[in-house]
């Protein structure tokens, strides 16, 4: 595996950077690779654009920003008009696919859509959508193992939150798995 480059776009409160950081600290410190990550806010935190960038390798990081995004991951339409364009014409593109609507698909690219926020909702805790995404992701990219990701999350979620997200992440591993077989 050469360096493999992820964005991560939505609006602030959905936790996008939170998702960020755990595949992150899902492949450094569990799964045995080496990440970065560099985050990027609107000027009003919650409501407005929001994003990270993580670089996922198994040598060392020697450039931390993200050039030509080889996964996209997005929770809000904005995020997807603004980043689409710029990712590799074979991206894995994965979307919350009752807030975004892709345009500008490339034939070679690969869509995988989840109702993420419809599964939290479902869970109780509509702000459980990052998690359930997290989960989605690992199952539709397999780039960081199920078990480093579903530690990562144990040990980023706040104390007393762990079973609620574990749930979530579980729900978007899940179906992940049973549309990527």
């Amino acid at each position: 595996m050469s360096a493999t480059e992820i964005k991560f776009g939505g609006f602030g409160g959905q936790g996008v950077i939170l998702a960020g950081m755990i595949i992150g600290r899902a492949a450094s410190l569990y799964d045995g690779l080496f990440a970065t990550l560099t985050q990027s806010f609107g000027p009003e935190a919650r409501g407005s654009a929001c994003s990270c960038q993580v670089i996922v390798s198994k040598e060392k990081v020697l450039y931390p920003y993200v050039t030509k995004p080889e996964i996209l991951l997005v929770m809000s339409q904005e995020a997807c008009n603004k980043f689409l364009p710029f990712t590799t014409d074979d991206a894995t593109v994965i979307i919350e696919e009752d807030l975004v609507k892709p345009q500008g698909i490339k034939p070679g690219m690969k869509l995988f859509g989840i109702p993420a926020t419809r599964f939290a909702e479902e869970l109780g805790a509509k702000m459980t959508l990052n998690l359930v995404m997290v989960g989605f992701f690992t199952a539709v990219t397999k780039l960081v193992a199920y078990e480093a990701v579903r530690e990562a999350v144990i040990g980023a979620v706040p104390k007393g939150t762990e079973a609620l997200n574990l749930k979530a992440f579980e729900r978007g591993y899940q179906y992940g798995l049973t549309i990527n077989q």
